[in-house]
Order: C-alpha cells, then structure tokens, then sequence
C-alpha cells in the first residue's frame, strides 16, 4: 500500500471495446475505489481502518461496462489522499499549517472533516498528527484530482460531441450503516442502492425513473436522493438541458464484501451480473434516446429494456478488458 502514485497513474481508462458492434454515449466513473497509497500521505491512522474510505470493488462491479460500448474510468489514487469527489473550494483550513492562498467556500463536507483533503475519517478518528502543508495539497490536486477530472470532463464531451448526448453514471459504494458523521445520525440502515441527482437537476426525471424501475424489478430496495444527493463529479459537468444526464449510483456496501477485511463476499457475484444487466439496460437506455435515433429493425440493437431473462456470462467474463493507464 505504498506505491508511489506518479504522474501518469492518476486514473486507468478502459474504452469501448472494439468487439462491440457500437459504442454508445455512456460514461462510469468510480472516483473512490483506488488502492494505490502514495509515499507522501504520511497518515497516523491505521492502514486498514483508513482503507474504510474506500468504495473498494466499484470499478470491478461495473466492469462489463465497456464491453457493452460503454467507457469506464477509475480513480487509482485513495480517496481519503485526495476526494475528487469534491469541489476544489472544499478546503479545511483545519488541516492545513498556512493560509490558503486562494478562495474557499466551505461546504457541510468540510465542516465534517471529509472535504477535498479529508481530515477525519467517518468515525471521528483523526488521519493525520500534523497538519498538511499548502504545497502538499497543491501537489495531490496536480497528480490526481486533476488529471482525473479532466479524463471525465474530455470523456462526457467527446461523447457529447460525436452523439449530441451523454449518460454518466457515477459510482459510489455506501457503508450498510449510518456513521456519527452522516447527516441521518449514526447506525440508520441504508437501502440497496441510493440514486443521487442533485433533486432533479443533474439528468432527466426519466432517467433517474428509469435506473430505479430496473433496480426494483431486479428486487433492490432503491431510494432516491436519500441520504446521497450527488456530489461534485455530477454537479460540474451535467446539463440536462443540452443533453448532457449526471446520476450517482450507491450500493450497499454489505451486498458485495465484508467492510472490515474489504475482501469480495459470497453474494459478489450475483451483485456484479446485476450490475451488468443494468448495465445493459442503460446502454440500450442511452442507444434508444440518441437525438435521431429512429425505432427500425436494421438499426443493430435489440429493443428488450425489461426482457430480464436473458442469460448473462460468467464472472470471468465480466473481468476488466484491456487497461490503459493515465
């Protein structure tokens, strides 16, 4: 857990994979399920309790994603190092030895401890006994939070740009409980899944309708902005009125891995070929809804959103293709 992060290792892309007959203007991301814990963090707190910040197996519970046209991106470097999941103006002068030099708007996040450069862990457990240095947040906001945002941002556009659409689906992972942190207050039970579109305004009503007809019919317990609205990877690049749909998509850590050890579960695999059926069905979502897309039997897709009978592949098959990283 202490490869150094360099440059170049922000972030891996796996594009649509040319076996497909079609892309599809479909972006994932998962900021949070990096494990490459760089030299410099320096943290005081136990490895393992850090390691509980992590949506760990996120990018591999979407990983048929490009498989069926769609392009996934996932964060490499820990969330608790830097959060690309928050704006650049989330920071906490608590944590740092000196003024920071530019602005500032400090959110609830912050206030928390879990702004862009996280100073508390959910438990209320302090990561560091020191405090951080200007250059050192500088220097995480250059090599990763950065690089990252902008693979996102080029991916959505040049999705937008060749289809005049995009659906990116952001992709979270949520404790199975509360924490004394949580805006619920700690030990609420969470649903299956939490669908986050900032109340409405980050993708059609229909979209976010869509997502969680499929997840209900596959018998998930689903709520709607409840507790998770969406944070900043979905509020910075989303415009529903240019076509451009921003959901984030919560799973329940307990369906897939055990939150202590962050090892995979006996359920891992059945929620992963879910995960791909809804997969599917999104593409076929973001096919169908193309500007100009027109209805007719030689357009080279199967018009079946809810024929859920269809057999799926084995795990194996459902393993990351070609990694390419950034």
């Amino acid at each position: 857990m202490s490869n150094a992060i360099q440059p170049n290792l922000a972030y891996s892309v796996f594009p649509p994979s040319t076996t497909h007959d079609h892309d599809v203007p479909l972006v994932f991301d998962s900021p949070h399920s990096g494990t490459r814990y760089p030299a410099d963090f320096q943290h005081s707190v136990d490895p393992l309790i850090l390691r509980r910040a992590e949506d760990t197996h996120v990018d591999a519970l979407y990983g048929a994603a490009p498989a069926l046209g769609a392009t996934l991106l996932a964060a490499n470097f820990p969330r608790s190092y830097i959060d690309a999941n928050r704006s650049l103006l989330d920071i906490d002068p608590a944590l740092l030895d000196s003024p920071w030099p530019g602005p500032i708007k400090v959110s609830r996040k912050t206030e928390k401890g879990i702004g862009l450069v996280w100073r508390l862990l959910d438990t209320g457990e302090p990561i560091y006994a020191r405090q951080l240095s200007v250059a050192e947040v500088q220097s995480r906001i250059a090599k990763c939070y950065a690089p990252y945002h902008k693979a996102v941002r080029d991916a959505i556009n040049s999705a937008h740009k060749h289809y005049g659409a995009v659906w990116h689906i952001n992709c979270h992972s949520m404790p199975a409980t509360s924490s004394i942190i949580s805006e619920e207050g700690p030990g609420v039970a969470r649903a299956d899944f939490v669908l986050g579109d900032r109340d409405g305004t980050t993708c059609s009503p229909a979209f976010t309708t869509f997502i969680a007809v499929v997840l209900k019919e596959m018998g998930y317990d689903v709520r709607i902005n409840d507790p998770y609205k969406g944070v900043e990877l979905v509020r910075a690049y989303s415009d529903p009125k240019q076509n451009k749909h921003s959901i984030q998509i919560e799973v329940n850590r307990r369906l897939y891995m055990n939150e202590e050890t962050r090892e995979p579960n006996g359920n891992f695999n059945k929620l992963q070929q879910d995960i791909t059926r809804l997969v599917e069905e999104v593409a076929a979502y973001a096919h169908d809804n193309m500007p100009g897309h027109q209805h007719h039997q030689d357009c080279g897709h199967d018009h079946h959103h809810h024929d859920h009978g269809h057999a799926h592949g084995s795990s194996e098959e459902k393993k990351h293709g070609h990694k390419h990283d950034h």
